[in-house]
């Protein structure tokens, strides 16, 4: 490839609807949740949601260093609440560097991708199945209609477009491959 994978404004593009996907899928898993969620412990050592949020602003924080250098290692918030801030404050500065046509130091944007961001996303989807474990479960929903938008990375995220219509909490999750919504 003659050109620097880096710079290419397409894969700059799609990494910042992936960071809008990753704040609409954390929101998903946090929206509704009761009070006590962000200190349920699934089991030993197993992360709660709040340091789980620590945790994903901490390799998205990692991410930007690629950008901005230095090390980023962020102390633990008291509350999910203010973790959750945080999380989405630390999202919104990496996309000022995509958006303002920074390459990242040493790394390409697909590994950027497949390490950081992935490992981001992998950790919103546990928040997901401890609502589940913690009797507070996730509805589902058809993701491939949800309303993401490249620009909204904060907090407030919409309402699921095309929730599974008749979906009830004490309901087992979905076969896989079955069509979810109305």
């Amino acid at each position: 490839m003659t050109t620097n994978e880096a710079t290419d404004p397409i894969g700059a593009g799609l990494l910042r609807h992936f960071l809008a996907a990753l704040a609409y899928r954390t929101q998903k898993a946090l929206r509704d949740a009761p009070p006590e969620f962000g200190e349920f412990r699934a089991g030993p050592n197993v992360r709660t949601p709040r340091e789980l949020v620590w945790h994903m602003t901490g390799v998205i924080g990692y991410a930007r260093t690629h950008f901005s250098g230095g090390v980023w290692r962020p102390e633990p918030e008291s509350s999910l609440a203010d973790e959750v801030r945080r999380f989405h404050a630390v999202l919104e500065d990496l996309a000022r560097h995509l958006d303002a046509g920074k390459a990242p130091a040493e790394f390409t944007f697909a590994q950027l991708l497949q390490g950081p961001l992935a490992d981001a996303m992998t950790h919103a989807g546990q928040l997901a199945m401890l609502r589940r474990l913690a009797g507070s479960p996730v509805p589902p929903e058809n993701f491939l209609l949800a309303d993401v938008r490249a620009d909204n990375l904060g907090a407030e995220q919409p309402p699921p477009r095309a929730p599974k219509a008749g979906w009830r909490p004490d309901q087992p999750p979905p076969a896989p491959g079955r069509p979810i919504g109305p």
